[in-house]
């Protein structure tokens, strides 16, 4: 009996010093140390440029310098300098610094030629916070399913998106800013250089994000850059081309002059010279980063590059949830009634208003805090940009474009003190903290843990067996359209691309997945196509 157990906890141990083994592969910079987790060996902390600081600060990312030796990559590498604007996020890391640009890479590979297709994941946080960090991007569960999966972290807010006429003088190319998006061009050409080492095919890499991150997949597609770089393409609510046109390099440097100005610094030295932590505090900027025509990441607007076929031609998916955002967002504090919804958006939608509050079914007051209030308050926050994005792909890109739409509310959460965020976060409840309108469908970011495996990861919710039901077919997709470019599948219910449609189909993903083709969401989108792109 003795013997027997001793087996027993021999073996035992064995596995589980087996399941942690140390792994290592060479890249063109040196050796890295990972782990083996389970079959999955893990890669953390890569850089693929170099340090951001200093004189390299709002400076085109660096090659990485050579190491000696064995360089180990099984922690997170910092974050992103950022501030807390969405709640608490949840960080595989609690370091912060300017120091930032690493990724980290789950592959399956037994050996290391394989050639598997490779995601590259971008987070979300309006360029101004998130991070690689996150569990709920973490690839061991798209890994599972024989695909090899990174994160990547890029520079956000000031550090990442600031343009200034001092800046554009020391360039070739007399423009500055975009260095965050130049953050995720120099990621994908290390994956490329270095992927296969770690078992994967450099010929078949896809870059996904959501929210922000689906921006910037939009912004790569759109510049000149990235031709050649990726195989194929997904976006989650958002894209670069919106409402209006990106802002030039004069507007762009005349808000990073008027920044400057806030921050009290004469020159570009003298904001070099300050600390990371004193520039962010300084200069407090909580808006969307201002990004621009730089005449580098980009030589035009990305409308102009998709409307005449320049961008990247790859396979495209894309899609958004059917609650990104509710009528509180549009009404400023006024009374949820269809009169006060039809004035708040006047200044937007003009004489085109009232046609679209019958497209909408905005018709009554009730109808303004349901889903046709959702459905209006969701486009003018990313909606109609997300569509615009895969329409123009669509009709010029010459590859399959297929849209989807998240319907699965998030269930109860389990911590009773607190209230959900945008962007993922958590915050605390208050005696202040306003009543929100309990969720009719998936809010912004709610279908992020669920397309990439990661429910588990949050312990926010309650998760219920459906949850891991949806969670599996909307991974399967997602894995699938990695593999080959078509996210169907066995088991799967059959998604139809848009092309050559006038009403597109849409896959509805929920507890009944199904397709849909609504005539109505075409024709209002076609209503502001009119208003905003003439």
């Amino acid at each position: 009996m003795r013997k027997s157990f001793l087996t027993f906890m021999l073996t035992l141990l064995t596995g589980v010093l087996f399941a942690q083994q140390p792994t290592r592969v060479n890249v063109a910079q040196g050796t890295l140390e990972g782990v083996n987790e389970s079959g999955i060996k893990t890669f953390k902390g890569v850089p693929f440029a170099a340090p951001p600081v200093g004189d390299l600060r709002w400076k085109a990312p660096q090659p990485v310098e050579k190491w000696q030796g064995v360089r180990q990559a099984k922690e997170f590498g910092p974050n992103p300098m950022q501030e807390n604007i969405f709640g608490d996020m949840n960080f595989g890391t609690k370091e912060m610094s300017e120091d930032c640009l690493y990724l980290n890479i789950w592959t399956p590979a037994k050996k290391m030629n394989e050639h598997l297709p490779v995601l590259i994941y971008f987070n979300g946080g309006g360029l101004m916070c998130g991070s690689g960090s996150e569990p709920r991007y973490a690839g061991d569960a798209m890994a599972r399913k024989g695909i090899i999966s990174i994160t990547a972290n890029y520079r956000e807010g000031i550090f990442g998106f600031f343009a200034h006429p001092q800046l554009s003088k020391e360039t070739t190319y007399k423009g500055s800013g975009n260095y965050g998006f130049l953050d995720q061009v120099a990621a994908i050409k290390w994956i490329k250089d270095n992927i296969a080492a770690f078992g994967g095919d450099p010929n078949r890499i896809t870059i996904v994000g959501e929210s922000a991150g689906s921006m910037s997949v939009s912004a790569l597609m759109a510049s000149p850059l990235c031709q050649g770089l990726f195989a194929q393409a997904m976006g989650s609510s958002g894209s670069v081309i919106g409402m209006k046109k990106v802002a030039t390099l004069k507007e762009a440097e005349t808000k990073g002059l008027e920044i400057t100005k806030i921050i009290g610094c004469k020159d570009i030295k003298d904001l070099r010279a300050l600390s990371a932590e004193e520039l962010m505090k300084k200069a407090k900027v909580k808006n969307i980063p201002t990004y621009n025509i730089d005449g580098y990441f980009w030589t035009k607007q990305p409308y102009d590059v998709f409307a005449d076929g320049e961008q990247t031609k790859v396979p495209l998916l894309i899609g958004g949830n059917n609650q990104e955002m509710n009528a509180l967002s549009v009404l400023y504090g006024k009374a949820p009634t269809v009169e006060n919804m039809k004035s708040a958006v006047k200044a937007t939608f003009g004489d085109a208003t009232d046609e679209l509050f019958k497209l909408y079914g905005l018709n009554t007051d009730a109808d303004v805090m349901g889903q046709p209030g959702n459905n209006l308050a969701g486009d003018i926050f990313l909606d109609y940009s997300t569509w615009k994005w895969g329409n123009m792909h669509k009709l010029t890109g010459g590859q399959p474009v297929y849209r989807y739409r998240y319907c699965h509310p998030r269930p109860d959460m389990v911590l009773k003190d607190k209230v959900a965020g945008l962007a993922g976060g958590v915050q605390e409840k208050t005696a202040d903290t306003p009543a929100a309108p309990r969720a009719l469908g998936a809010v912004h970011s709610a279908d992020i843990e669920y397309a990439m495996g990661t429910l588990s990861t949050n312990r926010v919710y309650d998760w219920q067996p459906e949850d891991y039901v949806i969670s599996d077919i909307f991974s399967n997709y997602y894995v699938n359209f990695v593999k080959t470019g078509n996210p169907n599948g066995l088991g799967l219910v059959d998604w139809p691309t848009t092309s050559g449609k006038s009403i597109a189909p849409v896959l509805q993903i929920d507890v009944n997945t199904y397709v849909k083709e609504d005539a109505n969401m075409e024709k209002r989108y076609e209503i502001m196509d009119k208003l905003f792109w003439k």
